[in-house]
């Protein structure tokens, strides 16, 4: 846990690490967990990680909005506790629990509206099978993910990250052996391909909220926090979780909209460039995801610090941030760039044709995922921290205009004017450069300096 004391002056790397390192091993593990799930899938064929990319992608697009909302009590849950409001902390989390059940019955109505959407955009019928097999498993299991975002956002908020660490490790250990089960029949069992995928994705899911919530309600956070009282309605904090995470929420369901639409389009193709893509940003997403995992961090600092109103210490705090997460982007551009024949040949020798019809494009790919990393450390980061100060309707509009300036550029050069796969990659590359430069512009020019969370 930081040191309490930490809020009243400058941080220093040791507060970083005490935070981030357990975010980006809890961020990893996730990785993980994706990476061998698509690599189990890999063995059955071209569409099976296609499928599984896009069902999961889509999946987590239909619930970003809800993820945003409910975890964003992260940053309520840090400024209340850098201001000494304990209780508060309890309270906003019993709020957005709340949110996640109201959440998952809507969730389920999306169901018939995104297979519409999967074959409007031209994927083989067999693709749509897999998608929809995979989405609708995970959909109506979406319960677990939605509570497990409002309880992590407590104690990343608290700075307690080495809770959610131990808890997401847990869940990744029982993930991958019932997805390798389940997938191909191991132990008596079925086969269930895809299905199996799924199934075994929610059992580690359940595994990280069992934990989560045995934490939660334990003897010393009912004593330190009263989670076991703060349990009732609270208009008031309520609001603040809307007023501030909806835009959070908002901004993470349009921009994965637009994201998850780009990669839909990319897939219409054919088999081959999805396959390609897939193994490319399965290799983007080991950079991605850690990174995310620092960008939280950003936003509970930044809220500890804006909530004590030492603004210097938050500055300070999020340059330390960036240089750590530089440092490991830069680790990944060198592995991307000279290691990306292997790291392809990982996925591709076991399609059938995958060697020459799939790795050529997919090395491509990879290398030049390497030129936007560090813009994307920098958006990350930067968008973090302007969360955490409550500067979060900004960042929306100004995420969202850009990613749907792309979404729409990428529809036309796909559609209208027909350019390869690979130009359309460079196009998206340029995106995310933009992206990161906007954000720092907005960070380095923005109010967030006078904005405040607390009540």
């Amino acid at each position: 846990m930081i040191d309490e004391s930490a809020v009243q002056r400058h941080p220093h790397l040791r507060d970083i690490t005490i935070i981030a390192f357990p975010m980006v091993l809890s961020q990893a593990s996730e990785t993980v967990n994706l990476f061998v799930d698509r690599l189990f899938l890999s063995r059955l064929g071209k569409l099976y990680i296609s499928g599984a990319m896009s069902g999961g992608l889509t999946t987590f697009n239909i619930m970003s909005l809800f993820i945003g909302i409910i975890g964003y009590v992260n940053a309520v849950v840090a400024q209340n506790d850098g201001a000494g409001n304990k209780r508060n902390c309890a309270r906003a989390t019993a709020q957005s629990i709340r949110l996640a059940f109201i959440s998952w019955p809507l969730l389920i109505l999306m169901i018939p509206l995104v297979k519409m959407f999967f074959e409007s955009l031209g994927h083989l019928p067999e693709l749509v099978e897999l998608e929809m097999t995979y989405l609708r498993i995970l959909i109506y299991g979406s319960i677990l993910g939605l509570v497990r975002h409002a309880l992590a956002g407590f104690f990343i908020g608290l700075g307690r990250t080495r809770v959610v660490m131990l808890a997401n490790i847990a869940g990744m250990l029982v993930n991958i052996p019932a997805n390798w089960i389940l997938i191909f029949g191991k132990f008596g069992l079925p086969a269930m391909g895809i299905a199996g995928a799924a199934i075994g994705t929610l059992l580690g899911g359940f595994t990280i909220t069992v934990i989560l919530l045995a934490v939660y309600f334990s003897r010393k956070y009912r004593e330190e926090f009263g989670t076991a009282r703060e349990l009732g309605f609270d208009k008031r904090l309520a609001k603040v979780l809307l007023r501030f995470g909806m835009p959070a929420g908002i901004e993470t369901f349009l921009n994965v909209a637009a994201f998850n639409f780009f990669v839909q389009l990319m897939y219409s193709y054919g088999p081959d460039t999805a396959a390609a893509v897939t193994i490319a940003f399965n290799y983007d997403m080991v950079a991605f995801i850690p990174m995310m995992g620092l960008g939280f961090a950003a936003t509970t600092l930044t809220g500890r610090y804006v909530g004590a109103r030492n603004i210097p210490g938050a500055e300070r705090a999020t340059r330390l941030i960036m240089m750590v997460t530089w440092s490991f982007a830069s680790l990944l551009v060198l592995l991307f760039v000279f290691g990306a024949r292997p790291l392809v040949n990982v996925f591709a020798s076991g399609l059938e044709g995958g060697e020459i019809d799939v790795a050529p494009m997919a090395r491509t790919m990879l290398r030049l995922a390497a030129i936007y990393t560090l813009a994307d450390a920098t958006q990350l980061i930067l968008a973090g921290a302007l969360r955490g100060a409550g500067d979060t309707k900004y960042v929306m509009r100004l995420s969202v205009i850009l990613h749907w300036i792309f979404a729409g550029g990428a529809w036309y050069a796909i559609k209208v004017a027909v350019i390869t796969p690979v130009s359309m990659w460079i196009i998206f590359i340029g995106f995310v450069i933009t992206l990161g430069i906007a954000m720092y512009l907005r960070y380095r020019f923005g109010k967030w300096r006078g904005m405040s969370l607390v009540i």
